[in-house]
């Protein structure tokens, strides 16, 4: 069994969590995520299974889609509602402030990361030390905010965000926070979408036990990729993991077919094409299974 999964994550329950329970309805050990959602979160979460799990890497730098509501006047030490309350204030923010404030986050700049979150220092989780009240000094990592879009404005403030790779949403609600000189926490959270994956194609944990799912395959995740179909020789090449010439003047990655059998991405550097991810052993005729 090889393919990508889209599973809508109920409240509650942890990446982790679903991977073990579509493992065990799946019967199947190789399976992956891509992408971590804190149990508060709900929404979009893909799952690699068998020969997938090598494309976790392309999936996890993918643009995020998130619909987020917070409230002002709040902050925790997890900097979302279910963390114990630090600090609260009773300013008023308008409208016309939210939305220049908001506008302000749209593109690039170097983002805090929470000290409850799994990012290590020093070899440690940096919730190892927010659970022992250990004082650390938090990094920072770069981020781009894509889009940001005003969906409500009442006692909860509801916005879309489009992000990038590594973008801590609750930390984005808090930096806004700041940035208008009061507190902002993070309610609610659903990752809508995932590179070209949405979640209204995604199926439900009921929907997985209850066997109606289908596997996005392989072929149709590259199906928009440069492509290239090779004849025997080279495949006695590509199988071994050969770099080949590139000859073809391919910039990137390129999913390369034999016999219209996706056997491996390949990459170009310089003047060749070299191996990337490789869905084939180096056996002749072990073609991937579908």
């Amino acid at each position: 069994m090889n393919g990508l999964l889209l599973i809508n994550k109920p409240k509650s329950f942890t990446s982790r969590d679903i991977v073990n329970i579509v493992s065990k309805e799946l019967s199947t050990k190789k399976i992956g995520h891509t992408g971590t959602l804190d149990p508060l979160a709900t929404g979009l979460l893909i799952l690699t299974i068998g020969k997938a799990t090598k494309v976790s890497e392309l999936l996890i730098n993918d643009i995020k889609e998130y619909i987020v509501t917070f409230k002002f006047g709040i902050k925790t030490d997890t900097l979302d509602i279910t963390g114990n309350i630090v600090n609260t204030d009773n300013k008023i923010i308008t409208k016309e402030d939210l939305l220049k404030a908001i506008n302000k986050f749209i593109g690039t700049y170097n983002q805090e990361v929470p000290i409850y979150s799994a990012i290590k220092v020093n070899g440690k989780k940096l919730y190892e030390y927010a659970r022992k009240n250990i004082e650390v000094i938090l990094p920072k990592k770069e981020v781009t905010i894509y889009e940001i879009e005003l969906l409500e404005y009442s006692d909860e403030i509801k916005i879309r965000c489009l992000v990038s790779k590594g973008t801590y949403i609750r930390s984005l609600i808090n930096d806004i926070g700041e940035y208008l000189n009061t507190y902002a926490t993070m309610t609610s959270l659903i990752r809508t979408k995932q590179g070209n994956f949405n979640l209204e194609d995604s199926y439900s944990l009921d929907d997985i036990k209850n066997k109606i799912y289908k596997l996005i395959s392989l072929e149709e995740y590259f199906k928009n990729y440069p492509r290239l179909d090779i004849d025997d020789i080279l495949y006695k090449k590509v199988i071994n993991g050969n770099k080949i010439d590139n000859k073809y003047n391919i910039v990137g990655l390129v999913a390369i077919y034999y016999k219209n059998k996706l056997l491996s991405i390949y990459k170009t550097e310089k003047d060749y094409l070299r191996p990337y991810k490789m869905f084939v052993n180096n056996k002749i005729n072990d073609i991937m299974e579908t």
